[in-house]
C-alpha cells in the first residue's frame, strides 16, 4: 500500500479558490509548513500577497490566474504546476459561490451560474488533478464539499444541489480508482463543513431582502485544518466539527426530521437579520471586499441580536 506523506515538507499542492476562505488560510498554513504551492483564483492581487507572504515565511509559492467554471484555465493552472514543479502531489478544489433565497426568487441564470463554478468548475479541477496523477502514479484530491452534501437546505437549494453532486463524485471517483487497481496510491477526499463564517456568505448572490447568517456558525480555521490533514491522511468523506458530524449523523438515522429542522433553522435566522437588496454579489466578477480568512459574519449577527433586545 502506497503511504501518503507524513509531512508537507516539499509536496507540490495546488489550491484553487486561494485568494479569501479556506482557499487562503489553508495555503498560508501548507507553504509555512514547507509546501510547494500553486495559489488560483480570480482575483490575482490577492494571490500576489498571499505568494508574498508563503515567501516571508520561508516557503515557496507561484500564482495563476483561475476562474474554476472554464476549463482551459484551470488545465492551464496544471500546467504551470507541473512545469515548475514536475508533479502535483496533492490538487485542492476548494472553490465555492452560493445563491441565496427562495428558489422561484432567485434568477435562473444565477442559478446556472452556481452550478457552473461548484459542480462543473469541481468536476474540470478533478480532472485535471486525475489525469496527472495517474500519469505519475500518485496524489490526493480534496473537494471541499459541505454538510450541505448530505443534508438539503432551504434558501440554499442550487448550492445544496451541486454540494450534493460533489460528494456522489467524489465517492464514485474512488470506486473507479478501486476499480483501477489505484486506490492505494490516490486517493479522494470531500470536506463537510457546516456554516462557516468566511467571505463566502457576503459574495453569494442574496435575494433573501436580508443580510446573510445562520445558526451557530464555525469557526474558519478547523475547516483550514482539515483541508490541511486532508493532504496526508485523506478520507472519502470528512465531516468538519461536532455540528457537522452530528447533522451527518442524524439525518442517515431521521433525514426527514433533520430536513425540516434545518429549514425552520435557516428560515429563522434569514427573518432575524436586517435588510439587503438584491445583489449577485461575486458570482459573476469577483469583488475586492472580502479578502480575509474569516467574513466578520459573526460579530454582525452578534450586533443584530443585542440590537433586537433593546
Amino acid at each position: 500500500m502506497t503511504k501518503f506523506r507524513e509531512d508537507l515538507k516539499d509536496s507540490v499542492i495546488v489550491v484553487l479558490g486561494a485568494s479569501s476562505g479556506f482557499g487562503r488560510g489553508a495555503a498560508l498554513k501548507l507553504g509555512r509548513a514547507g509546501a510547494k504551492v500553486v495559489l488560483a483564483a480570480r482575483r490575482d492581487n490577492l494571490l500576489s500577497e498571499i505568494e508574498n507572504d508563503i515567501r516571508a515565511a520561508g516557503g515557496e509559492a507561484v500564482a495563476a490566474h483561475c476562474d474554476i467554471s472554464d476549463a482551459k484555465e484551470v488545465n492551464a493552472v496544471a500546467r504551470t504546476a507541473v512545469e515548475r514543479y514536475g508533479r502535483i502531489d496533492v490538487w485542492i478544489n476548494n472553490v465555492g459561490v452560493g445563491a441565496l433565497g427562495l428558489f422561484w426568487d432567485i434568477p435562473v441564470e444565477d442559478q446556472a451560474r452556481v452550478i457552473d463554478v461548484n459542480f462543473k468548475g469541481l468536476m474540470f479541477g478533478a480532472h485535471a488533478a486525475l489525469l496527472q496523477f495517474r500519469k505519475q502514479g500518485h496524489g490526493v484530491l480534496v473537494n471541499t464539499g459541505s454538510i450541505d452534501s448530505e443534508v438539503p437546505l432551504a434558501y440554499q437549494t442550487t448550492y445544496a444541489a451541486t454540494k450534493a453532486a460533489v460528494l456522489s463524485m467524489s465517492r464514485s471517483l474512488n470506486e473507479e480508482l478501486r476499480l483501477g487497481g489505484e486506490n492505494d496510491s490516490i486517493k479522494v477526499a470531500t470536506i463537510m463543513p457546516w456554516a462557516v463564517d468566511t467571505p463566502w456568505w457576503s459574495h453569494a448572490a442574496n435575494y433573501t431582502g436580508h443580510q446573510p447568517r445562520m445558526a451557530a456558525m464555525d469557526d474558519p480555521e478547523i475547516v483550514v485544518d482539515a483541508i490541511v490533514k486532508a493532504c496526508t491522511d485523506p478520507k472519502e468523506e470528512m465531516p468538519v466539527g461536532a455540528k457537522a458530524h452530528s447533522s451527518n449523523i442524524s439525518h442517515h438515522v431521521f433525514p426527514d426530521l433533520t430536513e425540516r429542522m434545518s429549514a425552520t433553522i435557516a428560515d429563522r435566522e434569514v427573518k432575524k437579520a436586517g435588510s439587503l437588496p438584491p445583489t449577485t454579489g461575486s458570482i459573476y466578477e469577483p469583488m475586492q471586499e472580502g479578502s480575509g480568512v474569516g467574513g466578520g459574519i459573526r460579530r454582525r449577527m452578534k450586533e443584530e441580536d443585542q440590537a433586537r433586545r433593546h
